[in-house]
């Protein structure tokens, strides 16, 4: 596995990566030396503060244009679930307004994604919490919010979700929702 960061020291000390790409993810070059080789793009970013932005789209370009190129097909990409969710209603709608021109960027993403031809799946989390990976993580395709809670999904339970995904064909061309699943709840990383 490949990391590509703009901070290489944070990955230091992680298992598992073969390689660290240092690299800013708007420059096409950087990106063109990450993807090349791979049989898969996760793609996770976050613009800081809550500001006009194009940083998460900018970045999407970038890896489209270079997967494009490098003739890999398979890309997750992770966004937001306030984007069309509804629930829990008064805590999505501030944190809609509060981000709302960030969230604006995550929805250019979307479009970028879902209209490149690739073979792509967009995640949409809810809350990332830093606790415990569970193993225990639902996910439904098809609807723009969960019908409950729980609202959040630990840091580990995304990143093995993610994985998954890249590594199979399942929910090529959807939008897939995904949170920790309660203890008695099946489990969705399949």
């Amino acid at each position: 596995m490949t990391a590509f960061t703009r901070r290489p020291d944070a990955l230091a000390d992680i298992a598992g990566l073969g390689m660290v790409v240092h690299g800013d993810g708007r420059n096409l070059e950087d990106i063109r030396r990450a993807v090349r080789g791979q049989d898969a793009v996760i793609s996770i970013v976050a613009p800081e503060g809550r500001g006009p932005t194009t940083v998460v789209s900018d970045v999407a370009r970038a890896e489209l244009t270079a997967m494009g190129e490098a003739g890999v097909r398979r890309i997750v990409t992770v966004s937001v679930s306030a984007i069309e969710g509804r629930r829990p209603w008064i805590l999505i709608n501030l944190v809609r307004w509060i981000l709302r021109k960030p969230y604006a960027d995550f929805a250019r993403m979307e479009r970028l994604v879902a209209s490149s031809g690739l073979d792509w799946t967009i995640v949409r989390p809810p809350y990332l919490s830093n606790g415990r990976t569970t193993g225990r993580v639902r996910s439904q395709a098809g609807r723009k919010d969960l019908a409950h809670g729980p609202y959040h999904i630990s840091r580990g339970d995304l990143a093995a979700t993610l994985l998954n995904l890249a590594e199979d064909s399942q929910h090529l061309g959807e939008v897939l929702l995904v949170s920790e699943a309660k203890e008695s709840g099946v489990l969705a990383n399949r």
